[in-house]
């Protein structure tokens, strides 16, 4: 009998929506799930008490210098006592002179950046390679012995192994020179993709801002991006490191630690709701939490957290209530947890190899649902977020900012400009004091113009007094002025940004450009301190978390290497242009010298080359030929100068009779005789 068509059964959208909010629910019931949620709730509770006391305060209070705003308690004050609200935008002004003095020196122009690799001085290269070292110093003593040399002496033998070393000991070098500028050319590849500029561009403003910054990565993330597959173009999904900055208002860390790879910290994350979906399928992520989370989107909102965002929304302008159905909160905590609680939570024991140590872990949370729960990828445990300030204190996390560091004297200068503005608008006209009592009714005393009439009446009570007066008031404009400008020099020292670095006028030594020079150079001092404070605290422990991973997950083996990480920011404030001038000196030099250009030879003079054309923000290769090649081309030339010698050789020998004269010549000098009657 003949079966009619088979029904395909077809789950609902709905059905599969209430399967996932079971399995989601099951799971986020077991013991391991309530432990870690619970424990990051206890953690954001006190990391946010914290920093609505101590730290939220300070981040609005430095917006709003910025912004040039007053606060609204001192707003609502200059306007019960009436007058000017004139504001002088001090901490504006110093801020953008410190983030366009950071970005200059971290970004530059060009070729330019902040950070290079180098080999350690004695470098530690690949087994492989070290063993084509070894068989090349036992093939060289081989051939010794070879041809035809007797027993080494022992002085002899102590010598030759020596130059054999060092031989060696340069070869390992060069080796890890070419190593290192493979991984350093692939690190800035991995950064340019991964917004490492932008975030970089980003973080300088707000180092110059608030109290602290916060830059994030290398953070691996999916994406999608264009490129040829077979076929054609296609979308594909990429896997890549990315950086980005922290917002100071999001970032919050315990109160009782300077560090932060030893303190528990907690970043908030508004997500949309394409944010969630594109955790869907993501390695870490537990998918029926995250499909519950979407089934529910925009119930939650921010309520869960407990935490006042008003202060947050007046000084971003985002009015969170109204974002509720767009945007949900997202807690992600980075901490350690012991062993054995984890254990206890339910936790694989092959996960625990000692319960009596702390394990590194990162938990994502949202409406009370936790949808990670990892253990940290980093092997040394590191979090990826990486901290400074542009005034450190010591043991505290947060230090001074420049609107820190200018408050005060900004106060001063807007208290001396409100009363200046207020005692010009005063004494700028005669004040008049007008006897009522004479004034006829209906009399307009609030006007008053050139050749106007006033009439007046007799006075009831003999009044001898007359009917108006005027009087001058003082003017206090010199005196208000000097209080401003000392105070506006104040800010130039407390800040370490005096006024000459934007171009203004500057009396005694300024007036030279000698004078100037000198003046920069000083004022160079503080921001190279700013800028080393970068490349301690976030550039170098950056760049080696990102060679490390490089290390671990790539599949080049010429990437290997022994490399010491170098941080160039604050050095490049004094010494790149003078060390231009250098190379610039010793390349002349070179050409022009005979004798240097021999000791130098081909090779290193194209090294020299190559060095300079670096600073052109140029393609270095379309103009200088590689070491390799330039090697190449002189072993062509010195086997062409070769032929022609051997060539010349033979041709003279061809010239040559047997008896060694040459062809048509005589053997002696004798005379034959001549013939008669010559």
């Amino acid at each position: 009998m003949a079966l009619g068509p088979q029904l395909i059964p077809v789950a609902r959208a709905s059905d599969l929506e209430d399967a996932a909010n079971r399995a989601s629910s099951e799971k986020q019931n077991s013991p391991l799930m309530v432990g870690l949620a619970s424990h990051t709730r206890k953690r954001w509770e006190i990391m946010r008490d914290h920093h609505t006391q101590n730290i939220e305060p300070r981040l609005s209070e430095c917006v709003r210098a910025r912004n040039m705003e007053y606060e609204p308690s001192k707003a609502a004050e200059i306007r019960e006592q009436g007058g000017s609200e004139i504001f002088m935008g001090i901490v504006s002004s110093k801020c953008r002179t410190a983030t366009a003095w950071l970005r200059d020196t971290l970004l530059g122009t060009g070729a330019d950046k902040p950070w290079s690799l180098s080999a350690t001085p004695i470098p530690e290269v690949p087994p492989d390679v070290a063993a084509d070292l070894q068989n090349i110093m036992q093939m060289n003593l081989q051939q010794y012995y070879a041809d035809g040399n007797g027993e080494i002496p022992p002085m002899e033998l102590k010598k030759l192994a020596s130059g054999m070393k060092d031989t060696a000991m340069r070869s390992m070098k060069f080796e890890a020179e070419k190593r290192v500028e493979r991984m350093e050319l692939k690190m800035e590849d991995q950064m340019v993709e991964g917004g490492f500029v932008k975030a970089l561009f980003d973080f300088t403003n707000d180092v110059a801002t608030f109290p602290h910054a916060i830059l994030k990565g290398p953070i691996p993330r999916k994406r999608k991006t264009m490129k040829y597959v077979e076929g054609g173009l296609g979308v594909v999904d990429v896997l890549r490191d990315e950086w980005e900055r922290v917002d100071p208002f999001k970032f919050y860390y315990a109160p009782w630690a300077d560090d932060v790879q030893n303190m528990p910290i907690i970043e908030l994350h508004h997500l949309t709701r394409e944010d969630v979906e594109d955790m869907l399928g993501v390695e870490g992520y537990d998918e029926d939490a995250v499909r519950s989370i979407l089934s529910d989107f925009g119930s939650g909102g921010f309520d869960w957290l407990d935490h006042d965002m008003a202060e947050m929304e007046e000084v971003t302008g985002v009015d969170f209530d109204d974002a509720h159905s767009d945007v949900v909160a997202a807690l992600q905590l980075w901490d350690t947890i012991p062993g054995d609680i984890l254990l206890d939570w339910g936790l694989d024991e092959a996960e625990i190899e000692d319960p009596q140590k702390s394990y590194p872990c990162e938990v994502w949370m949202v409406n009370n649902t936790v949808i990670r729960a990892v253990l940290n990828y980093d092997p040394l445990g590191r979090k990826p977020y990486y901290v400074t300030s542009f005034e450190k204190v010591p043991g505290r996390l947060d230090g001074n900012g420049v609107a820190d560091l200018c408050m005060d004297a900004q106060n001063m200068c807007n208290a001396a400009a409100r009363a200046l503005a207020n005692n010009m608008g005063i004494s700028s006209g005669p004040q008049v004091g007008v006897n009522i009592s004479r004034l006829p009714a209906g009399e307009d005393i609030t006007q008053m113009y050139p050749w106007k009439i006033w009439q007046f009446r007799q006075s009831d009570f003999a009044d001898s007094t007359p009917p108006m007066s005027f009087f001058q008031p003082n003017s206090n404009a010199q005196e208000l002025m000097s209080v401003f400008d000392r105070f506006m020099a104040i800010s130039d020292e407390v800040s370490g940004i005096p006024r000459y670095m934007t171009g203004q006028h500057v009396p005694g030594a300024g007036r030279t450009s000698s004078g100037l020079s000198m003046l920069m150079s000083n004022a160079g001092k503080s921001i190279k301190q700013v800028i080393a404070n970068i490349d301690h605290d976030v550039m170098r422990p950056m760049l080696e978390r990102q060679y490390q991973r490089n290390l671990r997950y790539s599949d080049d083996p010429d990437l290997v290497g022994d490399v010491q990480i170098v941080a160039t920011g604050a050095m490049s404030l004094v010494v790149k242009e003078a060390e231009a001038v250098r190379k610039t000196d010793f390349l002349r030099l070179v050409l022009e010298s005979p004798v240097a250009q021999q000791i130098v030879g081909l090779p290193g003079t194209a090294e020299l080359l190559r060095d300079v054309a670096g600073n052109l923000n140029t393609n270095v290769d379309r103009l200088v030929p590689s070491r390799e090649d330039v090697q190449k081309q002189q072993e062509i030339a010195q086997q062409q100068q070769m032929m022609m010698q051997q060539q010349m050789a033979e041709q003279e020998a061809a010239n040559l009779q047997e008896d060694g004269t040459e062809m048509g010549g005589r053997q002696d000098n004798t005379m034959s005789p001549r013939p008669n009657g010559v």
